[in-house]
This record gives C-alpha cells, structure tokens and sequence, in this order.
C-alpha cells in the first residue's frame, strides 16, 4: 500500500487518520507540524502522499505544500480544513493538490479523498 506523511496539529484528528490508514494496509508517519513534516520530506523518507491540515502553528499546511511540492513536484497532497478561512487559503492549490476535504469528515470520507489522490 501507500506510505502516508501526515501533518496535523489537533492529535485526535491525527490519530484518528494515523488509525484510519494504517488499519487500511497504509503505511502512516504522523507529525503535528508543517516543520516536523518538512524534515520528513527534505530527509529524503519515501512518501506517496501529504495528507496536512492547513491552520497548523508555524509552518501551515498551505507553507507546507508549496515547499513539499517544490522539493518533490510529483508528491501527491490532500489538503484539510475546519475553517472556511483555512478552506479559501487553500483554494489557489486546489488545482496541485489531490482535493480539500472539510473538516469534520468522516473515516469514509478521509478512505475515500486517499483512493482518489492515489489512483
């Protein structure tokens, strides 16, 4: 299956992703900040997906695709966001980016945006 970074500062939302995907066959790094993802990517760790929330402390998720991107430019992403703010933020990536899934979402809805960004 995949290997999955995940960047998410709320640790039950990152947990319940990290549990979701790995329970999936996935293979799941969680960090809870755009940096700490960042020294996963620039590190050079095999990663087939970004999954980031995008109102993160720091480095946010839409700091955090831009750079992800441009170190890897063929590095799939799916974007996260409780905030219509965060949502607009994100919208000049949506075209780069495997989608913007709303927050809350459910387990169905996160198994679901992955199927699609890897396919």
């Amino acid at each position: 299956m995949a290997r999955i970074l995940v960047a998410e500062d709320t640790p039950a939302t990152c947990e319940m992703v990290r549990h979701a995907l790995t329970g999936d066959g996935h293979q799941v790094t969680a960090t809870h900040d755009g940096m700490e993802a960042m020294e996963h990517i620039e590190g050079g760790a095999p990663i087939d997906l970004l999954i980031s929330d995008v109102d993160m402390p720091g480095l946010d998720g839409v700091g955090l695709v831009e750079k992800a991107l441009a170190a890897r430019p063929g590095l799939k992403v799916i974007l996260m966001s409780g905030f219509t703010g965060g949502l607009e933020r994100a919208e000049n990536l949506k075209a780069r980016t495997g989608g913007i899934l709303p927050k809350p979402f459910t387990l169905d809805q996160i198994r679901a945006a992955v199927r699609k960004a890897l396919a």
